[in-house]
């Protein structure tokens, strides 16, 4: 069963003050970045489901799939003419086994691509991840500006500030979930 959540402000801003790289946290850590240790779905997609058939999400709207708590997502509003979008957002690995995130899909755009951007020399490069984002066990993988991203090819209609963007995110061993990702302004703000 998939479920969409909205991430609210709170989330919001907890992505925005975890804009970082890949790292490894004991279990008392996700507190310091406003997330919750939670357990939720597993494969079969019937574990830790409430009594309305929808994904626990904990009060900042935040969306599980097993192990993983998913927060603080967002993608950035388009000007007028830009070809493409980005979205961010973090992914909290509770549990012992790693996982993947293998692909993203939403019906805004003909494509999402998993990307990341790194400097050399002096110069930003930009490379498609083809075999998706390795979420470590025990970590937080956050997907922010300037470094891993969701790259929102043959959108539609331009992003707007104040709408959603909704996305299905897909693990290697998590499954699938659905999230709405709020729209900010084109600065990320």
């Amino acid at each position: 069963m998939k479920t969409i959540r909205t991430f609210g402000l709170a989330a919001l801003l907890c992505g925005a003050a975890a804009i970082g790289a890949t790292h490894a946290e004991d279990a008392a850590a996700p507190a310091a970045h406003g997330h919750d240790h939670m357990t939720g779905m597993n494969m079969d997609g019937m574990a830790g489901m409430d009594m309305s058939g929808e994904a626990p999400a904990d009060a900042n709207g935040a969306a599980r799939a097993g192990d993983l708590v998913i927060s603080g997502g967002f993608v950035k509003a388009m000007l007028p003419g830009q070809p493409v979008g980005g979205g961010y957002l973090t992914i909290r690995n509770g549990g012992t086994a790693a996982d993947r995130l293998v692909s993203v899909t939403s019906p805004a755009a003909g494509k999402v691509e998993l990307h990341e951007m790194t400097m050399n020399d002096n110069v930003m490069k930009m490379r498609e991840l083809k075999d998706g984002i390795a979420v470590p066990a025990g970590a937080t993988v956050t997907l922010a500006p300037n470094g891993l991203h969701m790259m929102f090819k043959q959108v539609k209609t331009p992003f707007k500030a104040g709408t959603s963007v909704p996305v299905t995110l897909t693990f290697e061993k998590a499954g699938a979930v659905e999230v709405a990702l709020p729209v900010t302004s084109p600065q990320g703000k």
